[in-house]
């Protein structure tokens, strides 16, 4: 198979809100271009892209899918990915391998929260955006309204270069702006029928017309003079001042279709040939491996390879599958290519061309294109794969932190390796999951971007594993400490006949500024204490810090001078000091007003303007300490310090308050007294808990 031209090759990723029809739209491009034998439907599972059976069973796409065609001598990378709020990472990540993205907006919901999160983000890398405006066979869809909503929310780039023929159940085909001919549908076979406008559309096609032309001529500075001077444009120069707009980010395509009906997809694969190609693109920027240099890769087959994993995936009979970019040089079956991240090489073997589910084995492939490798060793999601002799790394996609955690353990005892180990094999399939293990309260904490992520990563622990979870709140780490000086003496001896054990001990403790950790003074003069038994003196007390007196939460923030004390020439041992050192410690904490700390947390929310208060509101109630607020165009970034016990439940709150349009970051300050009048309850928790056990 000879190697594609990167000029023929377009990369574009589906993206938009969940239930505007990206899936069926692609499906119905596949049909279309004849990548497909048969239009498959989301109800039944039929579809190429969404085959996982939890995508069939919650009906939704949860895993960013690859497929292509082929059309007008061109092939089309197309990734398709989750419209779902809880999986918009797998949609960020494929930003930054293509070209352009097909925004999908519902014709009756018109623009969502994801549509516009999707839309600011790919704008502001540079990603060229076409828009399809799907459902026009359903009722209430209207065209105008779509376009009218995508220029009030984004601007002016939001062009018409199609119109529909029909309006709901009777939507029949599209006017192309471009040709000026109109293009009608029979049946599901997505070819139109080239015909004159209809009469009744002659006007508003022609007043279309201008306005794209209005827009497009203003990427070339002299067919701008030519049009202002009164001259027409050819369909041709319109055809390739569109094509430098789009790629200039300032026009976006906005094309009528049905995805269900396949009415007018062939028109607009064609409007898809308008993004940049990765050799029209130019250089990517990568950093070198050794000292980190910046250098730019040209997008041409004939240099050194450099690949980038944005996607890992698992099958069930290729195993580990690795979705990459291939930004430069072209690699075989048997290429041999450094990993960045583990310093070891990497051996090509099979290079798959995805249809979905389906794959291919090829020979090769070039700069430009996006496959898939099965079975690399090491390698996964945010990893570069270079030549060794010029080895580099691109920038990994740095995922959001989880929003929202639970601690888990086994429905069934003795399975907790068996738990481990397949939610490590998920992580790497989904790198915005969250995964670790609490060592002071032990246990094992999973996060995600809401509760349907972490619930759909159950479901496939259980169907691949063969293991369940239960789920439950995190206990927070809560520590412990002291307000104020004390003494106490820990004396430990006992006779039992033979050699008994003596230890005596005087310690004093006193509070150290918050985050000072834990400091030992060793004040002992005259050999009060011998020096060999020094050591166990402060092993016992640092253990029994491990458990403070009012909830058995971990001692911080203390300063223990050990200052005074007995020995006994037959009778004291290590072990003896150790427990009067733990001895002493509890004494002397129980005298030194303890108290109980929780965490504070820095918060930051990012929600519209018009939920700032219910939003201030909200962390008001939460004993949040607001630290101000920044505007950031039509959003508002909101900073407060806030309990982390008040954070457990936040997600699905915020969720609600705005829409699923704001979001949040939570990151680790600083640890604070807890309010008196909740010392209580939390101790009752903590007993209640403990007799469960």
């Amino acid at each position: 198979m000879a190697l594609l031209d990167p000029a023929k090759i377009r990369n574009i990723s589906v993206v938009g809100h969940r239930g505007a029809g990206k899936t069926s739209l692609v499906e119905a491009l596949l049909f279309t271009s004849g990548a497909k034998n048969r239009l498959g439907a989301v109800m039944d599972g039929t579809t190429a892209m969404d085959h996982d059976e939890d995508e069939i069973k919650r009906q939704m796409t949860i895993s960013s899918g690859l497929a292509h065609v082929d059309w007008a001598g061109s092939r089309i990378n197309i990734v398709d990915t989750p419209g779902e709020a809880s999986f918009i990472n797998e949609a960020l990540g494929t930003l930054p391998v293509v070209e352009g993205v097909l925004v999908v907006v519902n014709a009756i919901a018109k623009v969502e929260v994801q549509t516009e999160r999707i839309w600011k983000k790919a704008r502001e890398m540079g990603v060229s955006r076409v828009a399809a405006v799907n459902m026009m066979d359903r009722e209430r869809a209207d065209f105008g309204d779509a376009l009218a909503a995508l220029k009030a929310r984004f601007g002016d780039e939001a062009v018409a270069v199609a119109l529909p023929i029909g309006y709901e159940a009777g939507f029949k085909g599209v006017v192309d702006l471009v040709a000026m001919k109109a293009y009608t549908y029979s049946g599901n076979t997505g070819k139109g029928t080239e015909g004159p406008i209809p009469d009744d559309m002659a006007d508003a096609a022609q007043e279309a017309r201008e306005a794209l032309v209005d827009r497009v001529a203003e990427a070339d500075d002299a067919l701008l003079e030519k049009y202002l001077e009164g001259n027409e444009l050819t369909d041709q120069e319109v055809v390739d001042a569109l094509k430098a707009a789009v790629a200039a980010g300032s026009v976006v395509p906005v094309f009528p279709v049905s995805a269900t009906k396949n009415v007018g997809t062939d028109r607009l694969v064609n409007c898809l040939l308008a993004v940049p190609s990765p050799a029209a693109k130019g250089a990517h920027k990568a950093f070198k491996v050794s000292g980190g240099d910046e250098v730019e890769l040209a997008c041409d087959s004939a240099g050194a390879p450099a690949l980038f994993v944005f996607k890992t995936i698992y099958d069930q009979f290729a195993g580990r599958v690795n979705l990459v970019r291939i930004y430069s040089g072209h690699i075989a079956t048997d290429t041999q290519l450094l990993n960045d991240r583990t310093g070891e090489k990497e051996r090509t073997g099979n290079i798959l061309l995805m249809q979905g589910k389906e794959t291919k084995a090829i020979e090769e492939a070039g700069a430009g294109d996006i496959v898939a490798l099965a079975k690399l060793k090491d390698t996964g999601t945010g990893d570069t794969l270079s030549d060794s002799a010029k080895a580099v790394r691109f920038p990994r996609y740095e995922f959001p932190p989880a929003a929202i955690s639970f601690a888990l353990s086994p429905k069934n005892r003795g399975e907790e390796e068996k738990v481990s180990n397949g939610l490590r094999r998920l992580r790497e399939e989904d790198p915005a999951m969250g995964l670790q293990f609490d060592p002071q309260t032990k246990e094992m904490i999973i996060s995600g971007t809401s509760q349907v992520h972490v619930e759909v990563i159950l479901d496939k622990l259980k169907r691949r594993f063969g293991v369940e979870v239960e789920l439950h709140p995190p206990q927070v780490p809560y520590r412990e400490t002291i307000r104020k000086k004390a003494t106490a003496q820990g004396r430990h001896k006992k006779q039992t006949g033979g050699r008994g054990q003596f230890g005596d001990c005087w310690i004093e403790v006193e509070p150290l500024p918050r985050s000072e950790g834990y400091q030992f003074e060793d004040a002992i003069f005259g050999g009060s204490i011998p020096r060999n038994f020094i050591p166990a003196v402060e092993k016992g007390i640092v253990e029994a810090m491990e458990h403070g007196v009012i909830a058995g939460y971990p001692v911080v923030d203390v300063k223990v001078k050990l200052f005074d004390g007995s020995y006994h020439n037959v009778d004291s041992s290590e072990l003896a000091f150790k427990l009067a050192g733990g001895l002493a410690w509890n004494k002397a904490m129980e005298s030194a007003a303890p108290v109980l700390l929780e965490p504070i947390m820095n918060v930051v929310v990012i929600a519209p303007e018009e939920n700032m208060g219910d939003i201030m509101g909200d962390l008001s109630s939460r004993r949040g300490r607001p630290q101000g607020s920044e505007n950031m165009g039509e959003m508002d970034a909101i900073k407060a310090q806030v309990p982390l016990a008040e954070m457990l439940s936040y997600a699905p709150q915020l969720r609600s308050m705005t829409a699923g349009r704001g979001s949040f970051t939570l990151e680790f300050d600083h640890y604070d007294e807890v309010p008196g009048q909740l010392v209580e309850k939390i101790v009752a928790e903590v007993k209640a808990r403990k007799a469960a056990e």
